[in-house]
């Protein structure tokens, strides 16, 4: 079967991280956040994996390349601009030429049982079916209102101002009937949500919704970000972690060096090649990337260090994402707060 992993997004919502780093490679739990969802499609028989880029795209083809690397194939198509996810769907309508299709955000964590999701698609006969979790706040989402058939009869791309309707959140994950491209126009910018799910319904299509109970998270912006991680730790998410549990509730790679007096807490995701020096304290909820130092007398809580930062002498984090390479100045708090190397950031060495 065929899958399209819309990966063109500027991530805008995650900056400064994403001025470096395209969204779908942004780490969670020290693998890009689009490996889960290329390992997810994998284990649901998705082998053909069409992928759109724009910003920093060289970075996803390079890491991915033909896809062989995790039993798939991949293939790419770079846009000149953004056409919105329908509009990049409709420019590979070449790619898709079986009956049924999956397209999918890159920047989503998810465990959807995809194979349930294409026999719900298949008993419905139906031209377009969205995979939909309940949610909290529905304004930030795509909401879909439900028959007793689970047929959508209305649909509301993240209401504000008025009284949401329902709570069922479009996770962006869909199956198309390869029929359903006919209505999507041809090189003009088109969206999934504000523009062909209302079609649908004003045409009467056989458009359905699938509830699914499944783990599935937006981690498009900082909050989510950190909470998706802290989802991963505590075993809410059924995913491979690059890292073997060393034991309950701790993960540490390969060559990490842990001075007898630092104190580890639980859970913690400890990287390939990290060293956590005398008196430090890595404690519950945190992350380090691979090549991470945390120095003496530090304290780290609840924080995400991506690959090579430092934690420098005597240094408080909480709640902090400190980007690739970045050093934390000594004698130092931060909390809540998202540290990225400047002269990095803004391309130089």
């Amino acid at each position: 079967m065929k899958a399209m992993i819309l990966a063109a997004g500027v991530g805008s919502r995650l900056d400064p991280l994403t001025r470096q780093v395209p969204k779908p490679m942004v780490p969670i739990v020290n693998k890009p956040v689009m490996e889960y969802i290329v390992e997810m499609l994998a284990r649901h028989g998705f082998t053909e994996i069409m992928v759109n880029l724009y910003h920093l795209g060289d970075q996803i083809e390079d890491y991915f390349k033909d896809g062989a690397g995790w039993g798939v194939k991949i293939q790419y198509s770079p846009e000149d601009q953004l056409w919105g996810d329908a509009g990049s769907v409709k420019r590979c309508e070449d790619f898709f030429d079986e009956d049924i299709f999956l397209v999918v955000g890159g920047d989503d964590l998810a465990d959807v049982d995809l194979t349930g999701l294409v026999d719900f698609h298949r008993d419905k006969k139906a031209l377009a079916t969205i995979a939909l979790s309940e949610v909290e706040d529905p304004s930030q989402y795509g909401i879909a209102c439900l028959d007793d058939s689970a047929r959508i009869t209305r649909f509301l791309e993240k209401p504000t101002g008025v009284d949401v309707p329902s709570n069922k959140a479009n996770t962006g994950i869909y199956l198309f009937d390869r029929r359903a491209l006919e209505l999507i126009p041809p090189g003009v910018p088109y969206g999934l949500g504000r523009q062909l799910c209302p079609e649908l319904i004003t045409r009467g299509a056989a458009f359905y919704g699938c509830l699914t109970s499944s783990y599935w998270k937006d981690v498009g912006c900082l909050e989510e970000y950190r909470q998706a991680h802290n989802d991963a730790l505590d075993g809410k998410v059924g995913i491979e972690l690059p890292i073997p549990k060393t034991s309950e509730g701790v993960w540490i790679g390969k060559n990490v060096e842990i001075d007898p007096s630092a104190q580890i807490g639980k859970p913690v995701f400890i990287g390939n090649n990290c060293r956590i020096e005398k008196g430090a304290k890595l404690l519950e909820y945190s992350v380090l990337g691979d090549d991470c130092v945390v120095e003496e007398g530090c304290e780290v809580r609840q924080s995400i260090l991506w690959q090579g930062a430092r934690v420098m002498r005597d240094t408080m984090l909480e709640g902090c994402i400190v980007g690739a390479g970045c050093s934390v100045w000594s004698n130092a708090a931060a909390f809540d707060g998202v540290i990225v190397d400047p002269v990095r950031r803004n391309g130089g060495k």
